[in-house]
């Protein structure tokens, strides 16, 4: 839809009796051969998902999707596909899995010579940094611990998307937004390969338009469409309010933080003070509730046996 609205003649779209509008998107034909063919490509090793991302595709236009059975933490992906496995996407959007079982043994050496590592959705960074094109962009799910982990690995990784990349944002989840399969609080980093990293803009979305619990019931509150305005509209200049949603974050705060990118180490909460009775206060008002529900239970007694 996003192409259609931005690649339509304005005197050929049509709006229907409801206000729907309807996007030719005339100005992608001379595009069709590397729309049909080249503009998107997936890997994954469940054949599941594979059928469901193939169908998706056809049902949006896409007649030859090129989505591959293919495992690409493993050493048999460059061989296999070795266009794909480094320097070669423009965009890579994810969401890889947090755990499961994984045969270090079949790991590409090439990732974990830069960390050395069991963990998947550390080595899925590695590995997607490899695979963009400098200045290639990214957006990718990880579980919160990505961001604070204390081992060497995790280090590793932080240090090597801000010192060596371009890291431009934090978008802190709450925890079950993958319920019921997850509960496990995530976040979305985007980054550019190459590059360096100055400030990194920071968002805390607290609703995603769903309940948090295994129902996740469509609810009013949504953050959502105001991350993607903030965004588009962010300012380095404006956006340094560290009690709002959206705040920037020097790379200087990071380095003395020892990297931790959890969105909690940056953003300052005011707790506002309550103050409650003196003991002997609540004391003496139990006694008055107790002596109330004394006479209460007298009166009902008196009506009852009359």
């Amino acid at each position: 839809m996003y192409l259609f609205k931005n690649y339509s003649s304005s005197e050929l779209i049509e709006t229907a009796n409801d206000g729907t509008k309807f996007y030719p998107g005339d100005k992608l034909f001379e595009y069709q051969e590397h729309l049909q063919n080249k503009l998107l490509t997936g890997f994954d090793f469940d054949a599941t998902m594979l059928r469901i991302a193939a169908m998706n595709l056809l049902l949006h236009g896409i007649d030859n999707p090129q989505i591959h059975n293919q495992d690409t933490l493993s050493s048999k992906f460059p061989d296999k596909y070795p266009d794909f496995s480094e320097n070669y996407f423009d965009i890579i959007l994810a969401n890889p899995p947090f755990k499961g079982s994984l045969d270090f043994e079949d790991v590409n050496p090439q990732l974990i010579g830069k960390v050395k590592t069991k963990k998947t959705e550390l080595l899925f960074l590695i590995n997607f940094l490899r695979m963009l094109k400098i200045g290639g962009k990214a957006a990718i799910i990880v579980p919160e611990g990505v961001l604070f982990g204390s081992s060497k690995a995790h280090l590793a990784v932080r240090k090597l998307l801000i010192e060596e990349n371009q890291l431009e944002a934090v978008i802190s989840l709450p925890a079950g937004v993958f319920k019921p399969y997850a509960g496990v609080s995530t976040a979305i980093i985007l980054f550019t390969k190459g590059g360096r990293t100055e400030n990194v803009w920071y968002f805390d979305v607290e609703n995603d338009g769903y309940t948090l619990d295994d129902k996740r019931l469509l609810i009013q509150s949504n953050d959502l469409p105001e991350v993607y305005q903030k965004w588009v509209d962010k300012d380095i200049e404006v956006d340094n309010d560290k009690l709002k949603k959206n705040f920037f974050v020097s790379v200087t705060d990071i380095r003395n933080n020892l990297y931790d990118l959890s969105i909690t180490r940056y953003r300052e909460i005011i707790h506002k003070e309550i103050v409650y009775d003196q003991p002997q206060v609540i004391l003496n008002k139990l006694k008055s509730i107790e002596e109330e529900i004394k006479v209460n239970i007298l009166t009902i007694e008196k009506d009852l046996f009359i």
